[in-house]
């Protein structure tokens, strides 16, 4: 349970981090998993609906850079979208995804707003991270721009095509900060965050896996409905005055790394 501090400050900068939240098993089930999967990959030539890979991904060295929608791949990744100490909400989980930086390889990610790839009608929408691993300023961390999500929507479009990245020139990455977290650990943060992470230049691997969750009350359709981890249904939607601009038409390529790849002059650089 989050006491008033850290309430007040992830209100205030838009992300949190809270370590031990994982007990030592529970941290080796996930990289066990994790290791699997990676083993698979070495049989995946390109992307495809599960394997995300680096450019020098190889049958001999596998390379990963996101294992996509693991929550329904395997029953250890589900669990945790349902894990006590990090539930202490009415929530529902709406994305999910496992994002590797292999050491002196893993791809950085341009700034950017998770708000550009899924507006709600209201922002009570936030992302967890499970650190797989100890998350540092050199192994790409997770880098934030603290109290960005109480400011305004940044364009992701370039030539009208959304590419996933901030591409308006007045954006400035002043007062940014890395987000650090032990092992074990997870971290929050808003869905208007402007966010990013530069490539793993350590010789030590930075896995997070990242689930995405947002207030019960958006709709109670039967699809979704099944994905509610506290709380019950309702027919009264948040309604909230916000900016939207639609994340269309996209690239072709799920990924937000194959999206930021048709970037101009990316705002974040290695």
């Amino acid at each position: 349970m989050l006491d008033a501090t850290q309430i007040e400050g992830y209100e205030r900068d838009g992300y949190l981090t809270v370590d031990n939240v994982l007990t030592v098993d529970e941290l080796e089930e996930l990289r066990h998993v994790t290791d699997e999967f990676v083993e698979k990959s070495r049989n995946v030539g390109s992307n495809d609906e599960i394997f995300d890979l680096e450019p020098g991904h190889r049958a001999e060295s596998p390379s990963l850079r996101r294992i996509k929608h693991p929550i329904s791949r395997h029953p250890v990744y589900a669990k945790y979208a349902r894990h006590d100490p990090i539930l202490d909400i009415d929530l529902r989980y709406h994305n999910n995804k496992l994002n590797m930086k292999n050491p002196a390889d893993g791809s950085a990610v341009q700034w950017h707003q998770d708000w550009a790839f899924y507006p709600h009608t209201n922002d009570s929408i936030l992302e967890v991270g499970i650190a797989l691993d100890d998350m540092t300023a050199d192994n790409g961390a997770l880098m934030v721009i603290p109290g960005s999500h109480r400011g305004r929507t940044w364009d992701h479009h370039q030539d009208g095509v959304f590419v996933g990245g901030i591409t308006d020139p007045a954006f400035s990455a002043d007062g940014a900060v890395s987000v650090t977290v032990n092992a074990g650990g997870i971290t929050l943060h808003h869905v208007r965050m402007v966010h990013g992470s530069k490539p793993n230049r350590s010789d030590r691997p930075r896995r997070m896996f990242f689930v995405g969750f947002y207030a019960t009350g958006d709709d109670s359709l039967e699809d979704l409905d099944r994905r509610i981890v506290r709380g019950k249904p309702t027919l009264e939607p948040r309604m909230k005055d916000l900016p939207v601009r639609l994340s269309l038409p996209r690239v072709p390529g799920g990924s937000i790394y194959e999206q930021q790849e048709k970037i101009r002059n990316p705002l974040l650089r290695p």
